[in-house]
C-alpha cells in the first residue's frame, strides 16, 4: 500500500515527496532549504540537456513542451533571459502559487542555475498573486546569486499566463499574448532568444540537478518518471495540491482527496477536457490532458450544465480580444449553451456547429481551449443534455466549478 504523508494542510504526498519536502506552515527560509535539499549544484547546459533528455523531462504547464527539445532550439549563445511563468491565472489551479509561497528557493535554484549555464543575463520572475511576491522576493535577498533576478507584478486576467502574453508583461505590454505565434526561444524577451517556463518546471529541475536521473527515475513513469503536482478541488473533501509519482492512477488521487464514489471528473481545467469517470485511467500523457495538473471532480449534487454555462460566461469573459474566433466565437457559445440550459434544442445544435468553427483559428490559444471545454461538457453529459431538452434537471447549480469572485 502506498504511504500518504502530510506535509501542511493543503499540500500532500503519496509516495515521497521531492517538491514538497519538508515543507511546512509558511515559507522554507534558505537554512530550512538548504537542510532538506542540499547544496544546487553547478551544472554545464550540456548537462541540463542531457538530464531532461534522460528523463524525458516536460514542463509544467499546459502544453507539457519536452525541455530537452527547449534547449537544443535555443542559439549557442546571446541568450537573453530565463524566465519563470508565475502567472498562475487558471482558477483552478495552486500548485505554482503555492511552490513559490512556500519553497521559493527551489524555484530559485532551478532558475538561475539554468541562467548560469545559459549564460544569460538575467531571471525574470512574473508573478500575480501577492503571497507568493511577497515570499520570492524575500528569498532572492536572502540569496547572493550572481546572475540579476527581477520580480514583476502580472495581473490575473486568465489569457495572461500565457507565455508571450508573460513577455509582454515583463516588457511593460498589455497583458495579452500578441496574434504572432513565435517561439520565445527563437524571439523571446525584447526579442531575443530566451527559455521561459512554468514555476513547477524550474521547481523539477532543481531536483533533478541534484539527483542525478536514475535516482530522479526512480519513481513514476518509465517514459517520464519523476513526480508530478496535481491540484485538487471540486466535490471533494480534502482539496489541495498532493505531490504524487507520474501515471498516478487517478481513482488513487480521487480517493485520497474524499471524492464521491461516481461522478464525472474535469482534468486540466478550463482549457481541459470532461471525463465521464476516473476507472482505469492514469494520469500520464497522452492517456488524459495533464495540462497543468488539475483534477475537479463535480459531484452529483450540482447542475452540470448551470456549471459549465457559468465558465462559458468567465471564458468569454477572458477574451483578450484580438480575433473573431475569440470575440464573436466564444460569445455565440455562451448564447447557444443558455439556450441549451433553458430547454431549447436549437442551442444545442448551434453549439455543435459553433465548436466545429472556433478551434485552430483563434491568434491565441484560448478560444481553442475554450471549445475543448465546452465540447467534452456536451460529449459527459448528454443524460443532462436530454433532461434539460425535457423540462429541466430539477438540480440548482451549487458553483462547485469557481471562478473569480467566487470561493474554491
Amino acid at each position: 500500500m502506498t504511504l500518504v504523508q502530510e506535509t501542511a494542510p493543503l499540500l500532500r504526498s503519496i509516495g515521497q515527496p521531492r517538491l514538497l519536502a519538508g515543507l511546512k506552515e509558511g515559507r522554507a527560509d534558505l537554512q530550512h532549504h538548504l537542510w532538506t535539499h542540499g547544496a544546487q549544484p553547478e551544472l554545464t547546459r550540456a548537462a541540463y540537456a542531457e538530464l531532461a533528455e534522460a528523463v524525458g523531462l516536460r514542463g509544467r504547464g499546459g502544453a507539457g513542451f519536452p525541455v530537452a527539445l527547449k534547449l537544443a532550439d535555443l542559439p549557442a549563445k546571446g541568450i537573453e533571459a530565463v524566465v519563470v511563468n508565475g502567472s498562475e491565472s487558471e482558477p483552478l489551479s495552486r500548485k505554482d502559487r503555492l511552490l513559490l509561497t512556500l519553497a521559493p528557493h527551489l524555484v530559485l535554484d532551478g532558475a538561475t542555475g539554468l541562467a548560469r549555464a545559459l549564460a544569460a543575463k538575467e531571471v525574470l520572475i512574473a508573478v500575480h498573486d501577492a503571497a507568493a511576491a511577497v515570499s520570492i522576493r524575500a528569498a532572492i535577498r536572502e540569496r547572493q546569486d550572481p546572475v540579476e533576478i527581477q520580480v514583476s507584478d502580472s495581473p490575473g486576467r486568465f489569457v495572461a499566463g500565457e507565455a508571450r502574453a508573460v513577455l509582454s508583461i515583463l516588457e511593460g505590454g498589455p497583458a495579452v499574448p500578441p496574434g504572432r505565434r513565435v517561439l520565445p526561444t527563437r524571439k523571446g524577451y525584447h526579442q531575443r532568444p530566451t527559455f521561459l517556463s512554468n514555476v513547477e518546471t524550474f521547481a523539477q529541475l532543481a531536483v533533478l540537478a541534484r539527483l542525478g536521473s536514475r535516482e530522479f527515475s526512480s519513481t513514476g513513469l518509465i517514459n517520464e518518471p519523476g513526480t508530478q503536482l496535481l491540484t485538487v478541488a471540486g466535490a471533494v473533501q480534502r482539496p489541495g495540491v498532493i505531490e504524487t509519482p507520474t501515471g498516478v492512477p487517478l481513482e488513487t488521487v480521487l480517493q485520497y482527496a474524499g471524492a464521491p464514489v461516481a461522478g464525472p471528473v474535469l482534468i486540466g481545467g478550463y482549457h481541459g477536457q470532461w471525463l465521464p469517470r476516473s476507472d482505469g485511467i492514469r494520469m500520464s500523457r497522452p492517456e488524459v490532458p495533464v495540462g497543468a495538473g488539475i483534477v475537479v471532480a463535480l459531484g452529483s449534487g450540482t447542475c452540470p450544465l448551470g456549471e459549465v454555462y457559468r465558465v462559458a460566461q468567465w471564458l468569454a469573459s477572458q477574451s483578450a480580444g484580438q480575433c473573431g474566433p475569440c470575440v464573436f466565437g466564444l460569445a455565440a457559445l455562451v448564447d447557444d449553451f443558455g439556450r441549451l440550459l433553458n430547454g431549447d434544442p436549437a442551442g444545442w445544435h448551434d453549439a455543435q456547429r459553433h465548436l466545429g468553427l472556433v478551434p485552430g483559428r483563434g491568434a491565441c490559444a484560448h478560444p481553442d481551449g475554450s471549445a475543448r471545454f465546452l465540447a467534452s461538457a456536451l460529449d459527459v453529459f448528454g443524460e443532462d443534455v436530454r433532461n434539460h431538452l425535457a423540462g429541466g434537471c430539477d438540480r440548482a447549480v451549487l458553483g462547485v466549478l469557481p471562478v473569480p469572485g467566487g470561493t474554491w
